[in-house]
């Protein structure tokens, strides 16, 4: 290949099947949940999350995240992971109902939520359980590593 050339084609990402998407995801504490206002405008916000079996669970506060939950919308999240210098990773995309974890069982999965960055208080607890989980790994492949040696 010449310099200017354009790449090669390029390598085909690797389907992940739900175990794998769910084990991924247990492997990282921040993914975007995502949902459609009534006005056709979709919100994607930042979260931390835990994996509870086949669900994701999220904390929150009283606001949007809820209302979108208590409205009954359909809730997507997404989580991935990647290494620039090795040009691979993954991500993992879940999607289905979600509802508020009852009083009885949030405080055995409120201790496995990451602390908030913000420190805000957040009393509830979301259950999007996975309906359909899709995902995918970029192979791992050259970068862009370099090594300098001092003279």
């Amino acid at each position: 290949m010449m310099p200017g050339d354009p790449p090669g084609p390029p390598e085909e990402q690797e389907p992940l099947d739900q175990a794998t998407c769910l084990s991924l995801l247990s492997s990282v504490d921040i993914g975007r949940i995502a949902w459609a206002e009534d006005s056709g405008e979709v919100v994607v916000l930042p979260v931390n999350f835990t994996v509870d079996g086949d669900s994701v669970i999220v904390r929150t506060a009283a606001g949007a995240k809820l209302d979108a939950v208590r409205a009954g919308r359909p809730i997507s999240f997404e989580a991935d992971d990647v290494e620039p210098a090795l040009r691979s990773g993954w991500s993992v995309l879940v999607t289905g109902p979600a509802d508020i974890v009852g009083d009885t069982e949030r405080d055995g999965l409120a201790e496995r939520l990451p602390v908030p960055w913000d420190q805000a208080p957040k009393p509830y607890l979301i259950r999007l359980h996975a309906h359909r989980v899709t995902g995918h790994r970029l192979p791992l492949r050259a970068g862009g590593v370099t090594v300098e040696r001092p003279d």
